[in-house]
């Protein structure tokens, strides 16, 4: 049982109100079934992602994969990633090492040294027993 699923964000440890022996995490939000999924530190995890919504600022559009580093949380560094065009203005992000709390809604941002290539909105974390 818990408060309301827009109460928790990925990532979080306090306020989960769960006796456990290891501490729990929040690693998914589904929103369709009002429920909030914990795990362990490890599984907040995620080795890519993929993003809509797309802006690009750099270039005029993404025609075909590029490495950059990418930003998912605003208190981060970023994190050198290989990012790909899918159809339907998408693309598809691997982190060259797995980045923590990844979340839908939220934004990634895209550089090329100190400059911004563009960016998106985070539809889904990709995790290693997600891959494709």
């Amino acid at each position: 049982h818990h408060e309301g699923v827009p109460l928790y964000t990925i990532g979080q440890r306090k306020g989960l109100g769960i006796a456990h022996p290891e501490p729990l995490y929040v690693v998914d939000l589904d929103m369709a079934h009002n429920r909030v999924v914990v795990g362990g530190a490890g599984d907040v995890f995620s080795d890519g992602l993929i993003a809509g919504d797309l802006n690009w600022i750099a270039i005029d559009a993404l025609e075909e994969p590029i490495e950059v580093t990418a930003k998912v949380r605003y208190g981060r560094r970023e994190g050198r990633a290989h990012v790909e065009p899918l159809a339907g203005g998408k693309v598809r992000v691997h982190f060259a090492e797995p980045q923590r709390a990844v979340t839908p809604g939220q934004s990634v941002v895209f550089y090329a040294g100190d400059t911004v290539v563009g960016g998106g909105i985070i539809e889904k974390a990709i995790r290693k027993e997600a891959a494709e």
